[in-house]
Protein backbone atom coordinates (compact mmCIF):
# COMPACT_ATOMS: atom_id res chain seq x y z
CA UNK A 1 0.00 0.00 0.00
CA UNK A 2 0.90 3.67 -0.45
CA UNK A 3 0.68 6.28 1.99
CA UNK A 4 -1.88 8.86 1.12
CA UNK A 5 1.06 11.59 1.24
CA UNK A 6 2.39 9.47 -1.79
CA UNK A 7 -1.12 9.03 -3.71
CA UNK A 8 -1.43 12.55 -3.19
CA UNK A 9 2.04 13.13 -4.84
CA UNK A 10 1.18 11.11 -7.89
CA UNK A 11 -2.12 12.57 -8.88
CA UNK A 12 -0.72 15.75 -8.53
CA UNK A 13 2.54 14.39 -11.30
CA UNK A 14 0.18 12.83 -13.50
CA UNK A 15 -2.12 16.30 -13.72
CA UNK A 16 0.60 18.12 -14.52
CA UNK A 17 2.09 15.86 -17.14
CA UNK A 18 -1.25 16.29 -18.26
CA UNK A 19 -1.51 19.82 -18.49
CA UNK A 20 2.10 19.91 -19.84
CA UNK A 21 1.20 17.73 -22.53
CA UNK A 22 -1.97 19.12 -23.58
CA UNK A 23 -0.55 22.30 -24.14
CA UNK A 24 1.96 20.75 -26.21
CA UNK A 25 -1.05 19.05 -28.18
CA UNK A 26 -2.65 22.33 -28.58
CA UNK A 27 0.72 24.57 -29.99
CA UNK A 28 0.34 22.40 -33.13
CA UNK A 29 -2.80 23.46 -34.24
CA UNK A 30 -2.07 27.24 -33.97
CA UNK A 31 -1.59 27.81 -37.58
CA UNK A 32 -3.81 25.07 -38.87
CA UNK A 33 -6.58 26.31 -41.15
CA UNK A 34 -9.62 23.93 -41.51
CA UNK A 35 -8.72 22.79 -45.28
CA UNK A 36 -4.99 21.15 -43.28
CA UNK A 37 -7.18 20.34 -40.57
CA UNK A 38 -9.32 17.99 -42.68
CA UNK A 39 -7.01 16.48 -45.42
CA UNK A 40 -5.39 13.49 -45.86
CA UNK A 41 -2.12 14.00 -47.39
CA UNK A 42 -0.93 10.32 -47.83
CA UNK A 43 -3.80 6.95 -47.67
CA UNK A 44 -1.63 5.77 -44.21
CA UNK A 45 -2.50 8.48 -42.40
CA UNK A 46 -5.48 9.98 -41.08
CA UNK A 47 -6.23 13.92 -40.82
CA UNK A 48 -4.50 16.13 -38.07
CA UNK A 49 -8.55 17.10 -37.20
CA UNK A 50 -8.93 13.08 -36.35
CA UNK A 51 -6.12 12.61 -34.06
CA UNK A 52 -6.94 15.53 -31.83
CA UNK A 53 -10.78 14.31 -31.45
CA UNK A 54 -9.05 10.94 -30.89
CA UNK A 55 -7.44 11.69 -28.30
CA UNK A 56 -10.75 13.52 -26.74
CA UNK A 57 -12.63 10.21 -27.90
CA UNK A 58 -10.45 7.78 -26.00
CA UNK A 59 -9.84 9.60 -22.63
CA UNK A 60 -14.06 9.92 -22.49
CA UNK A 61 -13.98 6.32 -23.06
CA UNK A 62 -11.15 4.80 -20.65
CA UNK A 63 -11.13 7.56 -17.80
CA UNK A 64 -14.85 8.53 -17.68
CA UNK A 65 -17.41 5.76 -19.10
CA UNK A 66 -15.10 2.79 -17.99
CA UNK A 67 -13.62 4.43 -14.93
CA UNK A 68 -16.09 6.84 -13.55
CA UNK A 69 -19.40 4.86 -14.99
CA UNK A 70 -20.95 8.07 -16.67
CA UNK A 71 -22.56 8.27 -20.32
CA UNK A 72 -20.58 8.77 -23.26
CA UNK A 73 -21.41 12.72 -23.33
CA UNK A 74 -20.76 13.52 -27.03
CA UNK A 75 -22.20 9.81 -28.81
CA UNK A 76 -22.58 11.44 -31.72
CA UNK A 77 -18.67 11.22 -32.52
CA UNK A 78 -18.38 7.59 -31.25
CA UNK A 79 -17.84 6.24 -35.04
CA UNK A 80 -15.94 8.85 -36.10
CA UNK A 81 -13.32 9.22 -33.28
CA UNK A 82 -12.88 5.58 -32.75
CA UNK A 83 -9.42 3.53 -34.39
CA UNK A 84 -11.94 0.86 -35.42
CA UNK A 85 -14.83 3.09 -36.38
CA UNK A 86 -14.00 4.30 -40.18
CA UNK A 87 -11.36 3.68 -42.99
CA UNK A 88 -9.10 6.18 -42.88
CA UNK A 89 -10.24 7.62 -46.44
CA UNK A 90 -13.46 8.36 -44.31
CA UNK A 91 -12.34 10.25 -41.68
CA UNK A 92 -12.25 13.31 -43.56
CA UNK A 93 -15.91 14.36 -43.17
CA UNK A 94 -14.38 16.71 -39.79
CA UNK A 95 -16.04 19.39 -37.66
CA UNK A 96 -14.41 22.32 -37.49
CA UNK A 97 -11.04 23.38 -35.03
CA UNK A 98 -13.61 25.33 -32.65
CA UNK A 99 -16.22 22.07 -32.22
CA UNK A 100 -13.15 19.25 -31.64
CA UNK A 101 -11.88 21.75 -29.23
CA UNK A 102 -14.95 22.18 -27.20
CA UNK A 103 -15.23 18.16 -27.31
CA UNK A 104 -11.97 17.89 -25.84
CA UNK A 105 -12.33 20.96 -23.42
CA UNK A 106 -15.67 19.40 -22.06
CA UNK A 107 -13.95 15.95 -21.86
CA UNK A 108 -10.72 17.30 -20.23
CA UNK A 109 -12.88 19.29 -17.97
CA UNK A 110 -14.67 16.01 -16.66
CA UNK A 111 -11.56 14.09 -16.51
CA UNK A 112 -9.37 16.49 -14.03
CA UNK A 113 -12.62 16.21 -11.64
CA UNK A 114 -12.69 12.35 -11.73
CA UNK A 115 -8.81 12.12 -11.07
CA UNK A 116 -9.37 14.25 -7.32
CA UNK A 117 -11.88 10.91 -6.62
CA UNK A 118 -10.07 8.20 -8.78
CA UNK A 119 -8.06 5.14 -6.60
CA UNK A 120 -4.74 6.34 -8.02
CA UNK A 121 -3.00 3.25 -6.48
CA UNK A 122 -5.24 0.90 -9.09
CA UNK A 123 -5.19 3.51 -12.38
CA UNK A 124 -1.95 4.80 -12.30
CA UNK A 125 -1.27 2.64 -15.42
CA UNK A 126 -4.18 4.21 -17.20
CA UNK A 127 -3.35 7.39 -16.67
CA UNK A 128 0.14 7.17 -17.69
CA UNK A 129 -0.96 5.05 -20.55
CA UNK A 130 -3.02 8.02 -21.52
CA UNK A 131 -0.30 10.19 -21.31
CA UNK A 132 1.85 8.41 -23.57
CA UNK A 133 -1.11 8.00 -25.96
CA UNK A 134 -1.55 11.83 -26.71
CA UNK A 135 1.83 11.83 -27.12
CA UNK A 136 2.19 9.67 -30.00
CA UNK A 137 -0.55 10.71 -31.60
CA UNK A 138 0.94 14.31 -31.79
CA UNK A 139 3.84 12.61 -33.13
CA UNK A 140 1.71 12.19 -36.32
CA UNK A 141 -0.22 15.08 -36.07
CA UNK A 142 3.58 16.36 -36.82
CA UNK A 143 4.20 14.17 -39.10
CA UNK A 144 1.31 14.57 -41.30
CA UNK A 145 2.36 18.43 -40.74
CA UNK A 146 5.44 17.46 -42.67
CA UNK A 147 3.78 15.81 -45.03
CA UNK A 148 1.29 18.65 -46.01
CA UNK A 149 4.40 21.06 -46.17
CA UNK A 150 6.26 18.59 -48.64
CA UNK A 151 3.01 18.46 -50.79
CA UNK A 152 2.69 22.46 -50.68
CA UNK A 153 6.27 22.50 -51.74
CA UNK A 154 6.05 19.90 -54.38
CA UNK A 155 3.17 21.87 -56.07
CA UNK A 156 5.36 24.98 -55.89
CA UNK A 157 8.26 23.38 -57.50
CA UNK A 158 6.02 21.75 -60.18
CA UNK A 159 4.84 25.63 -61.30
CA UNK A 160 8.16 26.66 -61.15
CA UNK A 161 9.13 23.65 -63.82
CA UNK A 162 11.69 22.16 -61.22
CA UNK A 163 10.35 18.80 -61.57
CA UNK A 164 11.66 18.33 -64.94
CA UNK A 165 15.10 19.71 -63.94
CA UNK A 166 14.98 17.01 -61.69
CA UNK A 167 14.19 14.56 -63.78
CA UNK A 168 17.28 15.91 -66.60
CA UNK A 169 19.15 15.86 -63.36
CA UNK A 170 18.66 12.35 -62.46
CA UNK A 171 18.86 10.82 -66.02
CA UNK A 172 22.79 12.65 -66.25
CA UNK A 173 23.80 11.27 -62.91
CA UNK A 174 22.12 7.70 -64.10
CA UNK A 175 24.29 8.10 -67.46
CA UNK A 176 27.23 8.88 -65.33
CA UNK A 177 27.11 5.68 -63.43
CA UNK A 178 26.32 3.54 -66.37
CA UNK A 179 30.12 4.72 -67.07
CA UNK A 180 31.73 4.36 -64.16
CA UNK A 181 30.67 0.98 -63.03
CA UNK A 182 33.33 1.00 -60.16
CA UNK A 183 31.05 3.38 -59.05
CA UNK A 184 28.59 -0.08 -58.15
CA UNK A 185 30.82 -1.65 -55.93
CA UNK A 186 32.28 1.35 -53.79
CA UNK A 187 32.97 -0.29 -50.21
CA UNK A 188 32.30 2.67 -48.26
CA UNK A 189 32.64 0.69 -44.66
CA UNK A 190 36.26 1.63 -44.24
CA UNK A 191 34.77 5.87 -43.63
CA UNK A 192 32.64 4.01 -40.73
CA UNK A 193 33.71 3.42 -37.34
CA UNK A 194 31.71 1.26 -35.04
CA UNK A 195 31.46 -0.19 -31.58
CA UNK A 196 32.28 -3.93 -30.17
CA UNK A 197 29.22 -4.77 -28.37
CA UNK A 198 30.56 -8.31 -26.34
CA UNK A 199 28.64 -11.20 -25.77
CA UNK A 200 27.10 -11.91 -23.00
CA UNK A 201 23.22 -11.74 -21.61
CA UNK A 202 21.84 -8.36 -21.00
CA UNK A 203 18.00 -7.80 -19.91
CA UNK A 204 15.70 -6.08 -22.42
CA UNK A 205 12.44 -4.46 -21.85
CA UNK A 206 10.99 -2.55 -18.74
CA UNK A 207 8.53 -3.39 -16.08
CA UNK A 208 7.61 0.12 -15.21
CA UNK A 209 4.65 1.72 -14.45
CA UNK A 210 5.24 4.04 -17.31
CA UNK A 211 5.84 0.68 -19.47
CA UNK A 212 3.18 0.11 -22.52
CA UNK A 213 2.08 -3.64 -23.00
CA UNK A 214 4.53 -4.14 -25.22
CA UNK A 215 7.72 -3.54 -23.42
CA UNK A 216 6.94 -6.26 -20.58
CA UNK A 217 8.14 -8.24 -19.25
CA UNK A 218 12.01 -7.86 -18.73
CA UNK A 219 13.52 -10.41 -19.79
CA UNK A 220 17.06 -11.93 -20.30
CA UNK A 221 18.95 -12.25 -23.40
CA UNK A 222 22.34 -13.47 -24.57
CA UNK A 223 23.65 -12.41 -27.63
CA UNK A 224 27.04 -12.97 -29.61
CA UNK A 225 29.57 -10.15 -29.99
CA UNK A 226 28.72 -8.12 -32.75
CA UNK A 227 29.49 -4.88 -33.83
CA UNK A 228 27.41 -1.90 -34.44
CA UNK A 229 28.08 2.15 -36.13
CA UNK A 230 28.19 4.87 -33.24
CA UNK A 231 26.06 6.74 -35.18
CA UNK A 232 22.99 7.03 -37.51
CA UNK A 233 23.92 6.75 -40.81
CA UNK A 234 24.25 10.52 -42.42
CA UNK A 235 22.46 11.83 -45.58
CA UNK A 236 26.43 12.31 -46.82
CA UNK A 237 27.27 8.52 -45.85
CA UNK A 238 23.76 7.63 -47.79
CA UNK A 239 24.39 9.91 -50.90
CA UNK A 240 27.69 7.43 -51.53
CA UNK A 241 24.48 4.59 -52.60
CA UNK A 242 22.65 7.36 -54.42
CA UNK A 243 25.39 7.98 -56.55
CA UNK A 244 26.34 4.49 -56.82
CA UNK A 245 23.10 3.77 -58.56
CA UNK A 246 21.85 1.88 -55.29
CA UNK A 247 18.67 2.16 -56.63
CA UNK A 248 19.39 0.91 -59.96
CA UNK A 249 21.44 -2.31 -58.55
CA UNK A 250 19.05 -5.34 -57.83
CA UNK A 251 22.59 -6.39 -55.92
CA UNK A 252 21.63 -5.01 -53.23
CA UNK A 253 18.04 -5.10 -52.44
CA UNK A 254 15.92 -8.21 -51.03
CA UNK A 255 13.64 -10.01 -53.38
CA UNK A 256 10.57 -8.15 -52.04
CA UNK A 257 12.59 -4.63 -52.00
CA UNK A 258 13.34 -4.97 -55.42
CA UNK A 259 9.84 -5.68 -56.06
CA UNK A 260 8.59 -2.44 -53.75
CA UNK A 261 11.40 0.02 -55.84
CA UNK A 262 9.56 -1.58 -59.28
CA UNK A 263 6.84 -0.42 -58.17
CA UNK A 264 7.59 2.86 -56.19
CA UNK A 265 9.85 3.96 -58.77
CA UNK A 266 11.90 5.88 -56.36
CA UNK A 267 15.55 7.20 -56.53
CA UNK A 268 16.06 8.84 -52.97
CA UNK A 269 14.85 9.13 -49.64
CA UNK A 270 11.37 10.85 -49.38
CA UNK A 271 12.84 14.05 -47.80
CA UNK A 272 15.85 14.02 -49.86
CA UNK A 273 17.16 17.51 -48.68
CA UNK A 274 20.27 16.78 -51.26
CA UNK A 275 22.51 19.91 -49.82
CA UNK A 276 25.71 18.87 -48.41
CA UNK A 277 25.31 21.32 -45.06
CA UNK A 278 23.13 18.44 -43.97
CA UNK A 279 25.36 15.73 -44.48
CA UNK A 280 26.21 15.55 -40.53
CA UNK A 281 22.43 14.61 -39.90
CA UNK A 282 21.12 11.81 -40.16
CA UNK A 283 19.08 10.53 -43.48
CA UNK A 284 15.67 10.15 -42.98
CA UNK A 285 12.30 9.42 -45.22
CA UNK A 286 13.93 6.14 -45.71
CA UNK A 287 11.58 2.58 -45.83
CA UNK A 288 12.64 -0.38 -44.15
CA UNK A 289 13.24 -1.89 -47.62
CA UNK A 290 16.38 0.87 -48.45
CA UNK A 291 17.39 0.61 -44.85
CA UNK A 292 18.17 -2.53 -45.56
CA UNK A 293 19.42 -2.23 -49.42
CA UNK A 294 21.71 0.26 -48.01
CA UNK A 295 23.11 -2.07 -45.07
CA UNK A 296 24.12 -4.60 -47.91
CA UNK A 297 26.01 -2.02 -49.80
CA UNK A 298 28.28 -1.01 -47.18
CA UNK A 299 29.11 -4.63 -46.38
CA UNK A 300 26.60 -4.71 -42.93
CA UNK A 301 23.08 -5.39 -42.00
CA UNK A 302 19.92 -3.65 -39.44
CA UNK A 303 21.03 -4.35 -35.89
CA UNK A 304 18.33 -6.83 -34.72
CA UNK A 305 15.92 -5.21 -32.16
CA UNK A 306 17.67 -6.67 -28.93
CA UNK A 307 21.18 -5.80 -30.27
CA UNK A 308 20.02 -2.08 -31.01
CA UNK A 309 18.55 -2.41 -27.39
CA UNK A 310 21.59 -3.64 -25.43
CA UNK A 311 23.53 -1.27 -27.39
CA UNK A 312 21.86 1.88 -26.20
CA UNK A 313 20.58 0.95 -22.70
CA UNK A 314 22.87 -2.40 -21.01
CA UNK A 315 25.68 -1.19 -18.55
CA UNK A 316 27.63 -3.78 -18.76
CA UNK A 317 30.03 -2.46 -15.36
CA UNK A 318 27.10 -2.16 -13.17
CA UNK A 319 25.31 -5.37 -14.61
CA UNK A 320 22.26 -2.92 -15.07
CA UNK A 321 19.47 -1.82 -17.50
CA UNK A 322 19.44 1.32 -17.88
CA UNK A 323 15.97 3.41 -18.44
CA UNK A 324 17.86 6.21 -21.07
CA UNK A 325 21.18 5.64 -22.77
CA UNK A 326 23.00 7.82 -19.69
CA UNK A 327 20.83 6.57 -16.79
CA UNK A 328 17.50 6.27 -14.99
CA UNK A 329 17.12 10.31 -14.43
CA UNK A 330 13.84 11.82 -15.76
CA UNK A 331 14.46 13.29 -18.73
CA UNK A 332 13.50 16.78 -17.20
CA UNK A 333 16.28 18.37 -19.61
CA UNK A 334 16.12 16.84 -22.61
CA UNK A 335 18.36 19.78 -24.26
CA UNK A 336 21.42 18.78 -22.83
CA UNK A 337 21.31 15.11 -24.01
CA UNK A 338 19.07 14.35 -27.28
CA UNK A 339 16.61 15.96 -29.57
CA UNK A 340 13.09 15.19 -28.88
CA UNK A 341 10.24 17.53 -27.91
CA UNK A 342 10.28 19.82 -30.94
CA UNK A 343 12.23 21.78 -29.30
CA UNK A 344 14.63 22.27 -32.54
CA UNK A 345 11.75 21.16 -34.90
CA UNK A 346 14.16 19.37 -37.48
CA UNK A 347 17.22 17.30 -37.12
CA UNK A 348 20.53 17.82 -35.64
CA UNK A 349 24.02 16.40 -36.72
CA UNK A 350 24.26 13.00 -34.78
CA UNK A 351 27.46 14.07 -32.59
CA UNK A 352 25.69 17.16 -31.73
CA UNK A 353 24.63 15.30 -27.81
CA UNK A 354 27.98 13.96 -26.36
CA UNK A 355 25.51 13.85 -22.82
CA UNK A 356 23.66 11.64 -24.49
CA UNK A 357 26.14 8.74 -25.52
CA UNK A 358 25.26 5.13 -24.15
CA UNK A 359 27.53 3.49 -22.04
CA UNK A 360 29.78 1.73 -25.19
CA UNK A 361 29.33 5.21 -26.38
CA UNK A 362 26.38 5.13 -29.09
CA UNK A 363 25.41 8.45 -30.25
CA UNK A 364 21.72 9.67 -30.80
CA UNK A 365 20.13 6.40 -29.76
CA UNK A 366 16.88 8.89 -28.44
CA UNK A 367 15.59 11.34 -30.18
CA UNK A 368 16.60 12.85 -34.06
CA UNK A 369 14.96 9.80 -35.82
CA UNK A 370 13.51 6.48 -35.07
CA UNK A 371 16.03 3.87 -35.81
CA UNK A 372 14.59 0.69 -38.49
CA UNK A 373 16.07 -2.69 -36.57
CA UNK A 374 15.53 -6.33 -38.63
CA UNK A 375 13.24 -7.67 -36.40
CA UNK A 376 9.60 -7.97 -36.71
CA UNK A 377 7.14 -6.96 -33.97
CA UNK A 378 6.23 -9.58 -32.18
CA UNK A 379 4.90 -9.89 -27.69
CA UNK A 380 8.15 -10.71 -25.72
CA UNK A 381 7.42 -14.66 -23.81
CA UNK A 382 4.70 -13.40 -20.71
CA UNK A 383 3.26 -10.79 -22.96
CA UNK A 384 -0.14 -9.52 -21.44
CA UNK A 385 -2.41 -6.41 -23.45
CA UNK A 386 -3.00 -3.93 -21.27
CA UNK A 387 -5.39 -1.56 -21.48
CA UNK A 388 -6.97 -3.32 -24.59
CA UNK A 389 -5.65 -6.36 -26.92
CA UNK A 390 -6.32 -4.13 -30.41
CA UNK A 391 -3.07 -1.81 -28.73
CA UNK A 392 -0.20 -4.16 -29.42
CA UNK A 393 -1.50 -7.47 -30.00
CA UNK A 394 -3.53 -6.59 -33.58
CA UNK A 395 -0.23 -5.45 -35.13
CA UNK A 396 1.89 -9.26 -33.81
CA UNK A 397 1.28 -10.05 -37.68
CA UNK A 398 4.64 -10.29 -39.04
CA UNK A 399 3.88 -7.27 -41.17
CA UNK A 400 5.35 -4.54 -39.24
CA UNK A 401 9.08 -3.90 -38.27
CA UNK A 402 10.38 -2.39 -35.22
CA UNK A 403 11.94 0.91 -34.93
CA UNK A 404 13.69 2.28 -31.66
CA UNK A 405 14.79 5.63 -30.22
CA UNK A 406 12.21 7.94 -30.84
CA UNK A 407 12.72 11.36 -33.26
CA UNK A 408 13.24 15.11 -33.08
CA UNK A 409 9.19 15.24 -32.09
CA UNK A 410 9.03 12.08 -29.87
CA UNK A 411 7.45 13.74 -26.35
CA UNK A 412 9.62 12.99 -22.96
CA UNK A 413 6.81 10.20 -21.29
CA UNK A 414 7.54 7.94 -24.21
CA UNK A 415 11.01 8.58 -25.04
CA UNK A 416 13.17 5.62 -23.54
CA UNK A 417 15.53 3.09 -24.84
CA UNK A 418 12.58 0.22 -24.26
CA UNK A 419 9.97 1.78 -25.92
CA UNK A 420 8.50 0.01 -29.16
CA UNK A 421 7.40 1.76 -32.55
CA UNK A 422 6.19 -0.05 -35.48
CA UNK A 423 5.52 0.46 -39.22
CA UNK A 424 5.27 -1.05 -42.57
CA UNK A 425 8.52 -1.92 -44.33
CA UNK A 426 7.44 0.17 -47.02
CA UNK A 427 6.75 3.31 -44.76
CA UNK A 428 9.07 6.31 -45.58
CA UNK A 429 7.91 8.87 -42.94
CA UNK A 430 9.94 11.71 -41.91
CA UNK A 431 11.16 10.61 -38.51
CA UNK A 432 12.50 7.31 -39.75
CA UNK A 433 16.19 6.71 -40.32
CA UNK A 434 18.61 3.59 -39.26
CA UNK A 435 22.14 2.88 -37.83
CA UNK A 436 23.98 -0.15 -39.30
CA UNK A 437 25.41 -3.32 -37.40
CA UNK A 438 27.69 -6.37 -38.42
CA UNK A 439 28.59 -9.98 -37.05
CA UNK A 440 32.15 -9.08 -37.91
CA UNK A 441 34.07 -6.35 -39.59
CA UNK A 442 37.83 -5.71 -40.23
CA UNK A 443 40.21 -3.28 -38.32
CA UNK A 444 39.70 -0.79 -40.50
CA UNK A 445 35.90 0.09 -39.27
CA UNK A 446 36.54 -0.85 -35.55
CA UNK A 447 36.39 1.44 -32.92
Amino acid sequence: MISKLSKSSVKETIFQAFHECRTKTLSLFQDVDQATFSSQPHPDFSPVGWHLGHIAYIESLWILERGAGLPCFFPQYRKLFAADGLPKSQRVQLPNLEEILYYLDTVREKVLEYIHVDDIEQQERLWRFLIQHESQHCEIITMVLELVKRQEAGDRRQEAGDRRQEAEDRSQELKFVSLNPELWTFDYTKLVKMVCIPAGEFEQGNNSIDALDNEQPVHKVYLDTYWIDRYPVTCGQYRSFIEAGGYQNPRWWSKAGWQWLKIEQVTQPFYWCGERTWDNHPVCGVSWYEAQAYSRFVGKRLPTEAEWEKAASWDARASHRRTYPWGDEELMTPTQNCNCDRLIGKTTAVDAYPGGQSAYGLYDTLGNVWEWTACWFDGYEGFQSYPYSGYSKVYFDQQHRVLKGGSWATRPWVLRSSFRNWYHPNVRQIFAGFRCAASEVSSSVRK
